[in-house]
């Protein structure tokens, strides 16, 4: 699956009356399972890209702190929240600062805004749901991405340069739209 036809499948669903991965799990269900696959590999491959410090930050920043599974939740979330909102967040993760929802998350003290557990989950319970058999997505999984990893070039530049979550001055200057919204104004 193609990054196009990937977010012709969250565009699809967004139109629906149901909760976001409610209505993926539907459209993917109708699939064949290697698309289900497709469609995980490319949501793999779309959260890899903003595993980055600088999103973890963002994360940190919003959530009041992040862990490691917490962080896996928030880029879910990113995919989650669409292609310009993602693409925006992958090239300036400091643009979550303009998002309604952040905004209204900040002023309400909202820590879960933009992390997305239940969206991780969104091809393996359609692929249940296609093949009646909980237990086999993962072991098909591993097989397409070890199958796909071996013809596929893996690019990326890791995750950046770290720096302290926990040093709000630091914070400001690498997020300042945010820090804004988090930190307050500091220090005048």
């Amino acid at each position: 699956m193609d990054s196009e036809a990937f977010w012709r499948v969250l565009d699809a669903a967004r139109d629906s009356h149901q909760a976001l991965d409610e209505a993926v799990v539907d459209h993917l269900s109708a699939l064949r399972a290697e698309e289900i696959l497709a469609f995980e590999r490319r949501f793999a491959c779309l959260r890899d890209a903003v595993h980055r410090w600088d999103v973890w930050a963002a994360a940190y920043l919003i959530g009041g702190g992040c862990s490691d599974d917490r962080f896996s939740d928030f880029t879910a979330g990113l995919v989650a929240l669409g292609r310009d909102w993602y693409e925006r967040v992958a090239a300036c993760p400091d643009a979550l600062a303009e998002h309604p929802a952040v905004r209204r998350a900040a002023a309400d003290g909202d820590e879960s805004v933009v992390f997305d557990e239940d969206f991780h989950f969104v091809a393996p319970t359609a692929y249940e749901r296609l093949t009646g058999d909980a237990s086999v997505f993962w072991e098909d999984w591993a097989a397409f991405a070890c199958a796909r990893a071996a013809t596929e070039a893996e690019a990326g530049d890791g995750m950046g340069e770290p720096f302290d979550f926990t040093d709000d001055e630091e914070m400001r200057r690498r997020l300042p739209r945010l820090a804004a919204l988090y930190l307050g104004a500091g220090p005048a």
